[in-house]
């Protein structure tokens, strides 16, 4: 029995969820030596995870991390307030067209809005056509 995808925000305990999107951030942008050649000891992926300032977000279908997203919240030094800005965001090449994006995107900003931030940032390079769409 399948199990429906669910979006789940990240914390210190989930180092293994962590890596999963690594490998699919890897996949995905056609980068694995940036994603998983050196990844960082479960300790340090640990405290990012727990920190104030990282977001993780995983979509997972069957125990299977198929869309993730990171974020940094940025406090902001002319007030105070702060921005949230989308640093990765993918979703494996099988599960895209389904709105998964979009509900990552979803939970970002719910998140960034609980924390106080203003503005969710996503960055998109030109003939990057499909992020340029989202």
């Amino acid at each position: 029995m399948s199990r429906p995808l669910t979006i789940q925000t990240l914390g210190p305990d989930d180092v293994s969820l962590m890596r999963a999107m690594l490998d699919l951030f890897g996949e995905a942008f056609d980068e694995r030596d940036t994603y998983q050649k050196a990844q960082p000891d479960d300790a340090y992926l640990a405290r990012l995870l727990a920190s104030e300032y990282f977001i993780a977000i995983a979509a997972v279908e069957n125990g299977r991390v198929v869309g993730g997203l990171t974020a940094y919240e940025l406090p902001k030094f002319e007030q105070v307030r702060s921005e949230v800005y989308i640093y990765d965001l993918a979703v494996s090449a099988a599960h895209r067209r389904q709105g998964i994006a979009t509900r990552l995107i979803e939970a970002v900003r719910a998140i960034g809005a609980s924390r106080g931030a203003y503005v969710v940032i996503v960055q998109a390079d030109d003939g990057d056509e499909p992020a340029v769409a989202l």
